[in-house]
């Protein structure tokens, strides 16, 4: 049995020396030892004078890999490849040229894999989270079949379709997030320091107040003596409910059902989430592979368990030789539409060409509905928002004017 080559630590190194032409130059290499970049300098005809290993910070922030680093070292890849360049070499060169660390770390580590002699898919299937099923069953596709340059552009252009779709998810969410923190800040302002100046300036009326303005002046006084428990509650509790449901797939259902039953957002996640299921299926059964495993990684692409657990069932009715679109048709989540393109692929062995086009066609609805929501949440954050601060100026001005009326 071979054994495996062992994976050698790079470090990176500064060095000073001088040219063939004499000249003072200076450089940084990453290498496995000091020994290492003076032979390599000697071979390049420049005699080292000092190498150096550089010194790690004190205190070093990693930039987390983002799904874009992923995306852009994608097609890099894919275009290098496809130039004729060895992966190794093509996975250094990226990896050079990369501004995040952790990034650079990680291509450098997959070279290293992938020049011990692993295949990149293998290597790959060492970072799960980086890179999930659906990508390394790609690129093992793609190596069986002799197109990695291919299919690597297709995964780049995949990972940059879902990721435009889950910003625009995120944009349509973060408004009404924004102005729901906005008013917590403004009536806590209110609360701790307006309406106190009110109520010194009502004590002196002698008179009791409305019944508004006392609920306020009750408020603001109990907010005073307790804001640090409710900030303690509010921020406790929404950390709470994430550990929750980061820890219960029941929880994880529940509000994923929820989530789809929304007003204005359900309709929205549902489009994303087919729009996701089509390309995802498009793009793994155009590379060749089989619809029963390719189901099993477009299960994981959904983002939402009620679909995530009927895909799998519409897997198994797949595997028994049911077809796509009757095993789509029992789920009760799809629309019409698409089980009437799914039947129109099946029939015609068109269905990847299908689903691409139910694909583009629910992100066009998509960003069709992020429009239409974000021009309807402004007014409503609006007129929530200023309902809130406009009940607490007129609880305020309630007893001015009833002692304007007296008069």
């Amino acid at each position: 049995m071979a054994r495996r080559a062992t994976k050698v630590k790079l470090q990176q190194f500064a060095w000073e020396g001088k040219d063939n032409k004499g000249r003072d130059i200076k450089g940084e290499n990453e290498a496995p030892s000091a020994a290492y970049v003076k032979s390599m300098l000697r071979r390049q005809g420049i005699r080292p004078s000092k190498v150096r290993k550089k010194p790690k910070p004190l205190f070093q922030f990693k930039k987390p890999v983002k799904t874009k680093d992923i995306t852009l070292a994608t097609r890099q890849l894919a275009t290098m490849i496809g130039a004729g360049i060895p992966v190794a070499q093509s996975l250094e060169g990226i990896a050079r040229g990369h501004e995040n660390p952790s990034t650079q770390e990680l291509l450098t580590s997959i070279r290293q894999e992938v020049e011990s002699g692993t295949s990149l898919s293998q290597s790959l299937k060492r970072y799960p989270v980086q890179f999930d099923h659906l990508y390394t069953s790609l690129v093992a596709a793609g190596e069986e079949s002799g197109t990695l340059d291919t299919l690597l552009e297709k995964v780049a252009t995949y990972k940059e379709k879902i990721e435009a779709i889950k910003g625009k998810i995120k944009s349509a969410l973060l408004y009404p997030a924004a102005v729901l923190l906005v008013a917590i800040v403004v009536i806590a302002i209110l609360l701790i320091f307006v309406i106190p100046q009110f109520e010194s300036l009502f004590q002196g009326f002698g008179g009791e107040l409305p019944t508004l303005t006392r609920m306020v002046v009750d408020l603001s006084e109990w907010f005073q003596e307790w804001w640090w428990l409710f900030f303690l509650v509010l921020i406790g509790g929404v950390v709470g409910v994430f550990a929750a449901y980061r820890r219960s797939p029941g929880l994880q259902y529940t509000v994923d059902r929820v989530a789809l039953r929304l007003p204005m957002f359900g309709p929205l996640i549902q489009k994303s989430i087919v729009a996701r299921y089509s390309r995802t299926l498009s793009t793994m059964f155009g590379a060749g592979v089989p619809l029963v495993d390719a189901l099993e990684s477009v299960s994981e692409s959904t983002g939402n368990r009620v679909y995530r657990n009927s895909v799998l069932e519409v897997r198994n009715e797949v595997s028994t030789g049911r077809s796509l679109e009757a095993a789509m048709m029992q789920t009760g989540l799809f629309p019409s539409m698409v089980l009437q393109m799914i039947r129109s692929g099946e029939e015609s062995g068109e269905l990847e060409l299908m689903l691409m086009k139910i694909a583009e066609f629910f992100e066009q609805e998509v960003d069709d509905a992020v429009a239409a929501l974000s021009s309807l949440i402004e007014p409503v954050m609006i007129v929530f928002l200023g309902g809130i601060v406009g009940t607490m100026v007129v609880a305020m001005y309630l007893p001015i004017f009833k002692m304007a009326a007296v008069i």
